[in-house]
């Protein structure tokens, strides 16, 4: 497969959520977290993954998207909050994901609010880079 630019990339995700959850082409920004600002679902995660994967002849295994591993292993969460060795475990297992603000309440309830579209397109940018 022929190098595709961040904007191609971009755009193709972008396409993707407005096709998977009916969202206006405004809404689809950087910064839009999937769940909050867009209003996705557990079960749209799994049409926005097959939706991408056939977009970019790529195959995305749940796990490397989302590392449940890490949110449910009882060594890195203590009161449903990531300890300092799960953050760092997270990060290890999603580098595309902006950890930043999930750092100051690592709140494990919270971790969807990790996925914006940029995290979406900084995923398939590694993908892409891999294969």
């Amino acid at each position: 497969m022929p190098a595709v630019s961040r904007e191609e990339i971009f755009e193709t995700v972008k396409q993707t959520l407005i096709d998977a959850l009916s969202v206006e082409d405004d809404e689809v920004t950087e910064e839009a977290t999937l769940t909050g600002d867009l209003g996705a679902e557990s079960i749209d995660f799994l049409d926005i993954v097959f939706r991408l994967e056939k977009s970019f002849d790529i195959k995305i295994p749940q796990e490397e998207l989302i590392s449940r591993d890490v949110l449910s292993n009882p060594d890195y969460v203590n009161d449903r909050k990531l300890n300092e060795v799960g953050i760092k475990a997270l990060k290890e297992a999603m580098p595309h994901a902006d950890l930043t603000e999930f750092e100051k309440d690592p709140d494990i309830d919270k971790i969807s609010d990790v996925f914006t579209v940029a995290t979406i397109v900084r995923f398939v940018e590694t993908k892409l880079a891999a294969s």
